[in-house]
């Protein structure tokens, strides 16, 4: 028998996620049951997510703000470290926790629509909604949870001051209403 959870979920539709990707479906993706392989549920979460993080709240994983060179790293003379790195570049997002309820299988060719939400905020963590939607129809396929917890690039412990400002801020835009009391 469902959950009141569960059951909550697989209601879900398009507009009760604030930020949305469509994702073309690959021949690959499907399994030996010719239908979504559940690693890829996994991609379409992580590739939401960052997107997000990276476009809206100005993280970039690819950059450190104050590199460390290597002693056996030559370093011209006349080259100096940016200064002007887009905040988060201490900060990487951790996932500790996923969990997904599925409730109608999806294959290639499916064109699908991603949809994302915060359902949670803490001072260092997020808990993020993914929604998987089929091109043209309403009713969820799909409703994966995960918690991201962000650390410092350097420790891999959570900062003192948690997350980075930028980062809150661009996340609470995301922030279901009801969660947000909490």
């Amino acid at each position: 028998m469902a959950t009141p959870e569960t059951l909550a979920k697989k209601q879900r539709k398009r507009s009760d996620y604030g930020f949305h990707q469509v994702h073309q479906t690959r021949w690959f993706d499907n399994d030996m049951y010719a239908h979504l392989n559940n690693a890829v549920y996994t991609h379409l979460f992580d590739t939401i997510a960052n997107t997000y993080l990276i476009k809206v709240c100005g993280m970039d994983p690819f950059s450190v703000s104050n590199p460390t060179p290597s002693p056996s790293d030559p370093q011209p003379a006349n080259v100096t470290a940016p200064s002007n790195l887009p905040a988060g570049a201490d900060q990487i997002g951790l996932i500790v926790s996923t969990h997904a309820d599925f409730f109608t299988s999806v294959r290639f060719p499916d064109l699908l629509e991603v949809g994302l939400r915060v359902n949670k905020l803490s001072k260092s963590s997020v808990t993020w909604e993914v929604g998987i939607f089929r091109e043209g129809e309403e009713d969820v396929k799909m409703v994966g949870t995960y918690t991201h917890v962000f650390v410092l690039r350097e420790t891999m412990r959570v900062g003192k001051t948690g997350m980075e400002d930028r980062v809150r801020t661009g996340l609470q835009k995301l922030l279901v209403k009801e969660q947000a009391k909490l």
